[in-house]
């Protein structure tokens, strides 16, 4: 254990976050827990900076190895949770990982009866990055909403809607299909409030329906069927890197049928080459 950041030092909470043991707001919990050890002496508060190259350093009696970095993408169907611990025991999202064997996360969260996009990772820098407000890395989403939506409503999302929390930021939204008793939108945010978009639709008194998110930054789902999932390529990781660095524009419109067609055969590995050609690619 040092005493400062030089050389190769660096915060506990950030080794276990880059070891895929979850957000840094995760890993701090379970120092505070006393269930990390460095040197074999028990850790409770912060900070502690650490020698990841040299230190021994243990959760729950478990030595730490850290991991390669990995980074998929999902399609996320409806009925399925971020969490990785659901106590009602539904399907989680890591469960449709097969044969991944690190310890992978949801960046962010995506409700359960929402579908979509859904970046999974063991790198915790990534995931802060993607998901903190002050990166405001978009996320696109496809909603039906309920009614007609006039243009009214779309000019005060544009402009922010006020919530319990306060005004959101101007969002991009088009319509994409107008339905006798429903709204197909497409909406551009750059924040990560908890079920934002089914919050701004309830504010001005629409249900949604249905929620799809179709591209975080500027990576999509196109061509990646619902319940299958695939490796990013490392320039798309490099992309969103950069998308997270400074605020860009919002990404295109996704000129697509507005909802996926649910497939009976879900392509279960998301390694090797071919997986990542077929595809590109909190709410």
């Amino acid at each position: 254990m040092r005493s400062d950041e030089s050389g190769r030092t660096e915060r506990l909470q950030k080794v276990l976050a880059a070891a895929g043991l979850g957000s840094r707001r995760a890993c701090e919990r379970l120092i505070s827990d006393g269930r990390v050890t460095v040197n074999g002496e028990p850790v409770m508060t912060l900070p502690v900076i650490v020698d990841p190259l040299r230190d021994r350093i243990a959760v729950d009696g478990k030595l730490l190895r850290p991991e390669r970095k990995v980074y998929f993408v999902l399609n996320k169907p409806p009925g399925v949770v971020s969490t990785n611990a659901d106590p009602s025991g539904r399907k989680r999202a890591v469960d449709l990982l097969a044969g991944v064997r690190e310890r992978v996360f949801a960046v962010g969260r995506l409700d359960a009866e929402s579908s979509g996009l859904l970046l999974m990772t063991n790198d915790g820098e990534f995931a802060l990055r993607m998901t903190h407000p002050r990166f405001g890395v978009a996320k696109t989403y496809r909603a039906e909403v309920a009614g007609r939506l006039e243009e009214s409503a779309i000019a005060r999302v544009r402009e922010g809607v006020w919530l319990s929390e306060g005004k959101t930021s101007p969002a991009k939204i088009r319509v994409v299909h107008r339905q006798p008793k429903s709204t197909i939108v497409e909406i551009t945010l750059r924040e990560g409030r908890n079920r934002e978009v089914r919050r701004i639709f309830a504010k001005l008194g629409h249900k949604v329906y249905r929620l799809h998110r179709v591209m975080i930054g500027p990576v999509s789902l196109r061509g990646l069927p619902m319940g299958a999932f695939r490796v990013l390529r490392p320039e798309e990781v490099a992309s969103l890197r950069r998308a997270a660095q400074s605020v860009s524009p919002p990404p295109p419109s996704i000129r697509r049928h507005p909802w996926p067609r649910h497939r009976g055969a879900v392509r279960r590995s998301g390694r090797g080459r071919d997986s990542g050609r077929d595809g590109r690619g909190n709410r």
